[in-house]
């Protein structure tokens, strides 16, 4: 997970809410929690890992969920990777009782509005900004709910 993490960060560091730097001083151990605490999903193409995303429940509303953390290696981008990623988050949150699915997405990545609009995610009015440093990066979340 942290090899992954850190290929996402350095191919799309404004993608994320915790900075390189962050990321890379995280403690070992602390991958192992994450993996342990939140459905991860990675995709596979000849033994290499080509993308992720997790899922966090929210801590309110047992019914909601976000889609956080997606990252789809650019050799493999407009292949599908990113939408059977999306698909799996889906398919773990219907079958865990989550009927809202939530993501965070900057306004300015049109290839990731555009899957996720694919898949259904609608603009819910909420907006705002990554953390610093790039608190000038403008962001809007999206929702699916589901049947």
């Amino acid at each position: 997970m942290r090899s992954i993490r850190l290929r996402a960060l350095l191919d799309a560091p404004d993608a994320f809410g915790s900075t390189l730097e962050e990321t890379a001083a995280r403690p070992t151990d602390s991958w192992s929690k994450q993996l342990l605490n939140l459905p991860t999903f990675v995709a596979i193409d000849d033994g290499l890992d080509v993308g992720v995303v997790r899922c966090a429940r929210d801590g309110v509303r047992v019914d909601t969920a976000s889609l956080i953390s997606m990252w789809v290696a650019p050799e493999v981008r407009r292949r599908g990777v990113g939408g059977a990623l999306v698909d799996a988050v889906i398919e773990w949150a219907r079958s865990n009782g989550v009927t809202r699915l939530l993501l965070d997405v900057a306004d300015n990545n049109a290839p990731a509005i555009e899957l996720y609009t694919r898949k259904g995610f609608k603009p819910n009015g909420e907006v705002g900004t990554l953390p610093p440093p790039r608190e000038f990066i403008r962001e809007h979340q999206r929702e699916l709910i589901l049947s």
